[in-house]
């Protein structure tokens, strides 16, 4: 019996797996994203330390990562509050 639930229920499993594993991967893509965007922040401090950009440059550029960055800080707090339904809404 144990055989046939096993057969009868594979698709079942690997649909879910498949599932499982693109979440996964997508996580780890937004967790990549966010050093990324740290590491070139970093870059860009040490432009402006350098003298290879301007102020106004570094403002612009600045900006944007920051923006980008807490856009991605949002994204994954908002995921977090979806997977844990314990947390109580304010």
């Amino acid at each position: 019996m144990l055989i046939i639930d096993d057969i009868l229920l594979f698709p079942i499993r690997s649909i879910l797996w498949i599932f499982r594993e693109l979440h996964n991967a997508a996580q780890q893509e937004m967790e990549n994203e966010a050093e990324s965007i740290t590491a070139e922040l970093s870059d860009l401090y040490m432009m402006l330390e350098t003298e290879r950009i301007t102020e106004a440059e570094f403002d612009t550029r600045e900006k944007q990562l920051l923006d980008r960055l807490e856009m991605i800080q949002e994204r994954n707090t908002q995921i977090e509050d979806d997977e844990d339904p314990d947390t109580p809404e304010a």
